[in-house]
């Protein structure tokens, strides 16, 4: 017997279109965080530094769990941004709460040749999981030594092989002044014209072809001799004659290497003990280091790290310049080009626009 017949039963109100868009778009963005929190996330190529093999205008299936993916440092966030609200110079976060980072378990470890989306170390004014994002090929992990010898990478000693669509820097001189279409032909992008003579970033089959054409007098290969010491290059002083070209032989330190701090490698090392290996009160003088006032021997690395290069040799801004990449910036392996959209095409040519050949394209 119902002895609550007295009761009016509760009739639930139907959601209005508001609530239910505004559901739906919650739990679209929850998912989307999750995903790409977790699983996979899209990023675009804005840089010839991976040139021939990631084209400026490819979009990119990243993923997170090949390598593991990261717990978030930064939790106070506007979900699906990055550094700032979309189309604003306003800061997406805030580091009023900084938790401690962890990666899970993944398929596989970063090997030698993956091509990989990290962090930019140098970038100081972010939280790690907030620096902006670079995508290089990883040359050499750690426990590796490196060297470059007349544009030649080794790797413990043995050469290595180039990526197929590897570029380098060539002067060219030509009998006349060369066509806009001309550069678009043998696609060679961003060149330095000072008419009849270029500075141009093209692979060594196309330079060769070059030299056949009948109105090009000559294409040479602008590179760097060995002994001549480029500033810019790690670890930035007189003491190593490196440079882009020539390079090492530099030791890439792995978890739980102990590594002598003698000078030499208190000058290779320092920017990472100090910065990314969590010492508090880690600071060099006069030539020695020491981790809360005390002077150090010998020094136990806390993470692996990574030499990154891009294919575009004489173009890319990479580990030959600012160093090498520590494992908590990994951000995950490039798969897949996506979509491929030619900037140099106009947009009422939607059939040149568009990079049919690179959809679904594997990345190698």
């Amino acid at each position: 017997m119902n002895w609550k017949f007295w009761q009016k039963k509760k009739v639930e109100k139907p959601k209005t279109k508001s609530k239910e868009f505004i559901d739906t778009l919650v739990f679209a963005v929850v998912a989307a965080t999750l995903i790409r929190w977790a699983f996979m996330e899209a990023y675009t190529i804005p840089t010839p530094s991976m040139e021939k093999s990631l084209l400026v205008g490819d979009f990119l299936f990243v993923s997170k769990i090949n390598y593991g993916p990261r717990t978030p440092k930064t939790p106070l966030q506007v979900p699906l941004t990055h550094q700032k609200i979309w189309g604003t110079e306003i800061p997406s976060f805030s580091t009023l709460i900084q938790l401690p980072q962890f990666r899970l378990p993944g398929f596989q470890d970063v090997k030698n040749n993956d091509v990989v989306v990290f962090n930019y170390p140098e970038e100081i004014e972010y939280p790690t999981d907030l620096k902006t994002n670079y995508i290089k090929r990883c040359i050499g992990i750690g426990g590796d030594s490196i060297e470059i010898r007349d544009m030649q990478v080794f790797i413990n000693g043995k050469a290595v092989s180039e990526p197929p669509n590897t570029q380098y820097s060539y002067i060219l001189e030509a009998r006349e002044e060369l066509s806009d279409k001309f550069f678009q032909k043998y696609k060679l992008y961003q060149p330095s014209k000072e008419p009849p003579r270029y500075f141009v970033h093209t692979e060594p089959a196309t330079a060769n072809e070059l030299k056949g054409l009948p109105f090009i007098n000559q294409v040479v290969l602008y590179h760097f001799a060995k002994g001549k010491r480029e500033m810019e290059v790690i670890p930035n002083s007189p003491k190593f004659e490196w440079n882009r070209d020539n390079f090492g032989p530099l030791y890439i330190p792995k978890k739980g290497d102990v590594l002598e701090m003698n000078e030499k490698n208190v000058l290779l090392y320092e920017k990472y003990i100090t910065r990314y290996e969590d010492n508090e009160d880690a600071f060099v003088k006069d030539g020695a280091l020491y981790i809360e006032n005390k002077k150090v021997d010998r020094y136990t690395f806390k993470q692996n790290y990574y030499f990154m290069m891009g294919d575009n040799r004489h173009n890319s801004l990479d580990s030959r310049y600012w160093g090498f990449v520590p494992e908590d910036h990994i951000v995950g392996k490039a798969l897949l080009v996506w979509m491929s959209i030619d900037s140099e095409e106009s947009v009422f040519n939607i059939v040149d626009k568009i990079r049919w050949n690179r959809i679904f394209k594997i990345i190698e």
